[in-house]
């Protein structure tokens, strides 16, 4: 299956360095971003939503900057995932005019409803939103 590239900015009014343990530990994500969320010895993430598990690394982060984690291969069946892997991008970013925060989200998946996916980061970032009082 062919995978899309999503990007969406979102204003929030915290301080990267406040917000960034919200992006990059189990506990902070399992706040918005998951149902659960827990890191196994090899450091693999596991996300769960709606009773499923997924699996993913993080890849890459520069602290209160960014993370970016790949999905895992589910199966047999994800063979072409793992020449072209899903993933998901969360990076702060400062307007040095204003001064604000912005978390700008980068989703590469099989999801291709522009739509529905920006229904559910939003949502996901109000939640997060909230969970900072930002």
């Amino acid at each position: 299956m062919s995978k899309n590239l999503f990007t969406a900015d979102f204003e929030i009014n915290a301080s990267k360095k406040m917000l960034y343990p919200y992006l990059n530990t189990a506990s902070g994500l399992s706040q918005w971003f998951a149902e659960d969320v827990t890191v196994n010895e090899d450091k693999v993430y596991n996300f769960i939503w709606d009773d499923e598990d997924h699996r993913a690394k993080m890849i890459s982060y520069r602290t209160n900057h960014y993370v970016k984690f790949q999905f895992l291969p589910e199966g047999e069946h994800d063979s072409d995932t793992e020449e072209d892997p899903a993933y998901f991008e969360l990076r702060l970013e400062l307007n040095e005019l204003t001064q604000s925060v912005f978390i700008k989200i980068t989703d590469y998946s099989v999801n291709d409803d522009q739509e529905e996916l920006m229904d559910l980061w939003e949502s996901m970032v109000d939640a997060l939103k909230e969970t900072v009082g930002g």
